[in-house]
């Protein structure tokens, strides 16, 4: 079990951006209500969740990348001041990036996503798991432990940590859109109005978390 829940760190993390309305459930509810058709809610949340994952991938390789360079101590310390600055950030500013309106095709959702989930630091909250130890049975035996994303962990390995969590987070916010597409005949927007959560306020200590969790894990 002692190696195993990093997969299950993977899972609740994406299940809880899958709940955050900012990473794209609300976005895919707005197009099926527009449309008045569960069939675009569903068809809005696959390229959502592609460049989701994209987003994730693309700050594992750059951790991967970058700790060819630098002491595991000093990228520790640089992966939890940027954990720090966002999370700060996100406290008192919670602007979003802005679209071009409701008519988008696939592309457009995918890059959309992709861009929400890089400016929100989506992928930021991975790296503490990944660097905290290799993950079971994915990994190849290695002297020491001075990378902080283990050269060990294969490429096939960072795959299925992107599949769980984006398979989680899929998971989490089609429920949520389709729950509401086929309750807001009966309930209109007052059962958003009356389970709203402030996420952004959320998210912001989830990214601070996250920065202790780089330092002393």
């Amino acid at each position: 079990m002692n190696h195993n829940w990093p997969w299950v760190a993977l899972a609740v993390l994406g299940a809880y951006h899958g709940l955050n309305p900012a990473m794209g459930w609300l976005f895919a509810l707005a197009l099926g209500l527009q449309e008045k058709r569960r069939s675009a809610v569903i068809g809005a949340l696959l390229p959502i969740a592609l460049g989701h994952a994209a987003a994730i991938t693309l700050a594992i390789l750059a951790l991967r990348f970058v700790q060819h360079f630098l002491p595991l101590n000093i990228l520790k310390w640089g992966v939890a001041l940027f954990l720090f600055t966002l999370g700060v950030y996100r406290l008192f500013r919670a602007s979003h990036p802005r679209g071009a309106g409701m008519r988008v095709g696939g592309r457009d959702l995918f890059v959309w996503s992709f861009l929400m989930a890089s400016a929100h630091g989506a992928g930021l909250m991975l790296l503490p798991v990944l660097m905290a130890q290799p993950m079971s049975g994915m990994t190849h035996s290695m002297a020491g432990g001075t990378s902080a994303i283990p050269s060990s962990l294969t490429a096939s390995a960072i795959g299925f940590a992107v599949l769980i969590h984006t398979a989680s987070m899929l998971a989490a916010a089609g429920i949520l859109a389709i729950a509401f597409f086929e309750t807001y005949e009966k309930v209109g927007l007052q059962l958003l109005r009356h389970t709203w959560l402030n996420f952004d306020l959320l998210w912001a200590i989830a990214l601070l978390v996250a920065g202790f969790v780089v330092l002393f894990f």
